[in-house]
This record gives C-alpha cells, sequence and structure tokens, in this order.
C-alpha cells in the first residue's frame, strides 16, 4: 500500500524501540513518580505530538530528496541500517543503572503544572536531534524508491508509528509509579532486557541491509 515495504520489519522496530529504555521513557517515568500518573500521560502525550512534527518533517522534506536521487535513497537507507546497529550495540554494552540515572537527573523542580508538563515533553522531543536522525534515517528503508505516492507512504508509517508509541508510553505512565520501584534495585532485569532488544537490533539493521525491495 502507498509502495510500503518490508512493513512487518517495520512494526517489530518500532515495537522494540518503544520497549527500549530511553531518554523519552525515562522522562515519562520520572514524571510518573514525581508527580502521579496524570503527569506521566500528559508527558507522553507531549512526546507523541513532538513525533508528529518530526513524522510531518519526514514525509515532506524527505520526499523531494528521494524524488531527486536514487542514490541519495540507497545512502539514506544504508545511513539508516547502520544507525540501527549502533542502537543495538550500545544497548548491549549499556550500564544496567544507565536509564535509572536518567529518570533522577531529570526531574529537578517543584512539580508542574498538566499543561506544562505536555509542552514540555512536546519540546523535549522536538528539540533532539537524535529523534530528527531516527525518522530521517529509519522511515526512508520501508518505502519503496519508485512508490508513485511517497508522502502518503511516510504519512501512513507515521501514523503507525505515534499510534504504537502513544500506546507503549500511556501504558509506561499508568504503571510506572508501581513497577519502576519493585526493579529499581534489580539491574540485572534492565541488563538481560538491554542485550536481547541490542542484538534484535543489530539483526534488524543488518537484514534491512542487504534488502532488495
Amino acid at each position: 500500500m502507498f509502495g510500503i515495504v518490508h512493513f512487518p520489519l517495520f512494526v517489530a522496530a518500532v515495537f522494540l524501540l518503544n520497549i527500549t529504555p530511553g531518554p523519552d521513557t525515562a522522562y515519562i517515568v520520572g514524571r510518573s513518580i514525581a508527580q502521579g500518573r496524570g503527569a506521566g500521560l500528559m508527558s507522553a502525550l507531549g512526546i507523541s505530538a513532538g513525533c508528529c512534527v518530526h513524522a510531518l518533517a519526514c514525509a515532506f522534506g524527505l520526499t523531494a530528496l528521494l524524488a531527486a536521487s536514487a542514490a541519495a535513497f540507497t545512502v539514506i537507507k544504508i545511513a539508516g541500517a547502520i544507525y540501527l546497529i549502533y542502537l543495538g550495540v550500545r544497548l548491549l554494552l549499556a550500564s544496567p543503572d544507565k536509564v535509572a540515572q536518567v529518570s533522577e537527573t531529570r526531574m529537578p523542580g517543584a512539580p508542574k503544572p498538566l499543561r506544562q508538563l505536555f509542552v514540555q515533553g512536546f519540546w523535549t522531543n522536538v528539540l533532539n536531534p537524535k529523534v530528527v536522525l531516527f525518522f530521517v534515517s529509519f522511515f526512508p528503508q520501508f518505502v519503496s524508491a519508485d512508490a508513485d505516492h511517497k508522502v502518503l507512504a511516510f504519512l501512513a508509517l507515521g501514523a503507525v508509528f505515534l499510534a504504537m508509541s502513544t500506546v507503549w508510553n500511556s501504558f509506561v505512565a499508568w504503571v510506572a509509579g508501581s513497577v519502576t520501584r519493585r526493579l529499581g534495585g534489580k539491574p540485572g532485569v534492565k541488563k538481560w532486557l538491554d542485550r536481547v532488544v541490542g542484538s534484535a537490533f543489530v539483526g534488524l539493521g543488518l537484514k534491512l541491509a542487504t534488502a532488495h525491495r
């Protein structure tokens, strides 16, 4: 549909990305612990709103580039595969308590109103250059170089990404208050999860780098 390719791989990659603890997850968990589930949920929605900006920019900005140069499309695809492998290697080498440290250090100050939490989550995501890099390098790998409706393809993938991310982030916000405290003293759980997901990202990057459209 719309020239989308390797859609099951896309869904699998987005799922792995969502369940992997990172800056967004740490922020949501931290807000949920500090101010409750409502604060975590508003932070999650703000982050999702930020992802909307990236998805739209990706759809309309990259389409012109890919239409102008097939070579550019190939370069971006390879760069994206390398980036996925890089993410996987970082997870394999990550310190078990890294996310816990981030969540503890990013929650300074007095409790904030829900509207401010939404706006803060939005700008935290929009101004994160790593998120920009992820969208630019990741999405083109799942759109055919000769697709007739590249914009629609990018928008469709963006909608799937946003739906999955919002559901997961909302779930994290809902359970963070209880689950995070129970697992906080068990770094082995985090280490095991990092290794499993990191290995999956490396494998996915290798598969996408060698895949034919």
